[in-house]
């Protein structure tokens, strides 16, 4: 979607940075302030500004309602959340949406699925990613988690499915801690994040914590921005990060950063430009087979709304790609000859 004038739903240096950029790029802009911030550099910065409530955070900078009054005060059409305050609210990326207002992040779902583990390792396990054993099932109850603890072994690792930050975390030893320990990450999740889902993984002991950070447009365009060491850290909490990381090299980077991708890629398309991306990859001749599992993957759930021509074209793409997976290109096949009648032409 084209828009001309961004608000920026931050303050400082944050929103700072992300005005420099929008005016470079010939974009016009709007700072939203508190009645503190009223002189601060951010507002003397932007084309516009719009005071949205009191100095307390929650009824300025995380006021859904009074940053959306502003956009629509200010004529705004897009909004860019920065980082920190709403940036990862899917409600407000919905709420911009529902506005017509342009949401320069990710999509609601993805901030929905990205801030539960338990729901991103299972998309990451359909993409393929490999992931470390553990169980991410919707069923908490204790009796389940037990037999999944003893199924996938000890030392253990409970982990609350909502939230960050080290909390709702235990490591278990020994089989005979794991229910209290489940008791007391559930408490802890609950008091924390509202939420006493949880999650159990195999502990690695004296892990590396490397992570990789992607981004991707809505034109099914998606890259990743190499990795960070955030290995140093103190009760789970980051103290440092370091980028590039020590421990990695280029072809486990070229790995990781490959199967990162793939999980953007997976997510990133709709039935209207899946056809498209499928026959650039053809024209580029794309190799990696875990990224072509990942789109073909995405083609199986969504070809009932593809048109016919749609179809013949995504299956011809694929079929140029030299697929080895024969199982995955039969039921490509299969499904797009049920979704349209048996007309490929």
């Amino acid at each position: 979607m084209a828009f001309s004038k961004v608000l920026i739903a931050n303050r400082g240096e944050i929103a700072c940075r992300i005005m420099r950029t929008a005016h470079h790029m010939g974009y016009r802009t709007v700072a939203v302030y508190s009645q503190a911030d009223g002189e601060a550099p951010h507002v003397a910065m932007a084309d516009q500004a719009v005071c949205i409530g009191p100095a307390p955070v929650a009824g300025s900078y995380l006021n859904v309602a009074a940053i959306m009054d502003a956009a629509a005060q200010s004529g705004a059409d897009a909004v860019h959340p920065g980082y920190g305050f709403l940036a990862e609210n899917a409600d407000f990326a919905r709420s911009c949406a529902d506005a017509g207002l342009t949401f320069i992040g990710p999509s609601p779902q993805a901030i929905d699925l990205m801030g539960n583990k338990r729901l991103a390792k299972l998309r990451m396990a359909e993409a393929e990613v490999p992931c470390v054993p553990g169980y991410s099932g919707a069923d908490q109850d204790d009796g389940v988690l037990a037999a999944a603890g003893e199924k996938i072994g000890f030392p253990l690792m409970v982990k609350a499915a909502a939230g960050g930050g080290g909390r709702g975390m235990r490591l278990v030893l020994d089989p005979g801690d794991l229910p209290a320990a489940l008791s007391g990450a559930r408490s802890e999740a609950e008091n924390a994040f509202g939420s006493g889902e949880l999650i159990l993984e195999k502990a690695v002991i004296e892990p590396r914590h490397v992570e990789i950070q992607v981004f991707a447009d809505s034109h099914g365009n998606c890259v990743h921005l190499g990795e960070r060491d955030c290995s140093i850290q103190r009760r789970h909490q980051k103290v440092v990060e370091e980028a590039p990381s020590p421990a990695v090299n280029a072809k486990l980077r070229a790995a990781m950063g490959g199967a990162a991708v793939a999980v953007e890629v997976l997510d990133a398309f709709n039935a209207q430009d899946l056809s498209n991306t499928a026959w650039a990859f053809a024209n580029v001749r794309v190799k990696d087979s875990l990224l072509m599992r990942a789109v073909a993957g995405r083609a199986l759930e969504i070809l009932p709304d593809f048109n016919a021509q749609d179809l013949a074209n995504t299956v011809s793409a694929f079929a140029n790609l030299d697929i080895r997976d024969a199982a995955l290109m039969r039921a490509l096949a299969g499904r797009a000859l049920l979704s349209s009648g048996g007309l490929l032409g």
